[in-house]
């Protein structure tokens, strides 16, 4: 089988970005198109009220792609890895103008049903690991993980989900569940999914501590991160969508 650690588009190259940057500063053309094909940004991608396609960078800054008059999702929000330049010119309401080299959306999903009793046998507890790195992230009312397992069979969909654990102590704690439909062998690989966080309790402009649970390869581990409910950009956001991965994730 022929394994990918992340998305086919370049992503490879994130593993080996802290090295890259001494070959980038060369400057030469080999270095530049090795630069265009590593992602330099996690965003969300989104379409405003008036059909503006644009990407949200943070909290704070929005992106308009000068070289794409329309989304390529039809209009739905997605997260998305991208490659983009800052160009010199009019930008609008928004932050920056951009042009974009390339751009592959994430799977992105909302919280799922909490099932109670069927949640095992529906949404799985296979062990993964969830991987510290910088698109491992709470930002803008989305939590994105980039996890680890292993992958056997190439035609074997795994099935991702963020549920609430409903912890009465802690109203922002969800878990991660894994349900890799008995394909658990084989060799260790990445994908990465997002998840949308407008089913928690608004934080009211508060930032708290979203505690995050999964069940590991050596048992349960949880980690924390910041998170505030985000501030809507586009007052009339079309519907959530589930986009593709290059592992077989759903």
């Amino acid at each position: 089988m022929k394994v990918y650690s992340l998305l086919q588009k370049g992503l490879m190259a994130v593993l080996v970005v802290a090295g890259s940057m001494g070959i980038q500063s060369c400057q030469d053309d080999d270095d530049n198109r090795y630069y265009v094909r590593v992602p330099n940004a996690l965003v969300t991608a989104k379409t405003d009220a008036d059909e503006t396609f644009f990407l949200q960078l943070d909290e704070e800054t929005t992106l308009l792609p000068v070289n794409m008059a329309s989304s390529p999702y039809d209009g739905k929000e997605v997260r998305a890895l991208v490659n983009y330049e800052e160009v010199d010119q009019a930008s609008g309401r928004y932050t920056k103008a951009v042009q974009i080299n390339w751009i592959d959306s994430i799977l992105t999903k909302p919280i799922a049903a909490d099932l109670g009793e069927e949640n095992d046998e529906v949404y799985g507890n296979d062990p993964v690991e969830i991987v510290n790195d910088w698109v491992t992230i709470a930002e803008d009312g989305y939590l994105t993980l980039r996890f680890r397992t292993r992958w056997g069979n190439s035609s074997q969909p795994h099935y991702v989900n963020l549920l609430r654990t409903n912890n009465p102590d802690n109203q922002y704690e969800v878990e991660f569940r894994h349900n890799a439909y008995g394909d658990t062998y084989g060799m260790v690989g990445d994908a990465l999914v997002a998840f949308k966080l407008d089913g928690l309790p608004d934080t009211n402009g508060e930032t708290v501590k979203l505690k995050l649970k999964w069940n590991s390869f050596s048992g349960e581990k949880s980690a924390e991160f910041d998170y505030c409910t985000r501030k809507e950009v586009n007052p009339n956001p079309e519907a959530l969508t589930s986009m593709r991965s290059t592992f077989k994730v759903k």
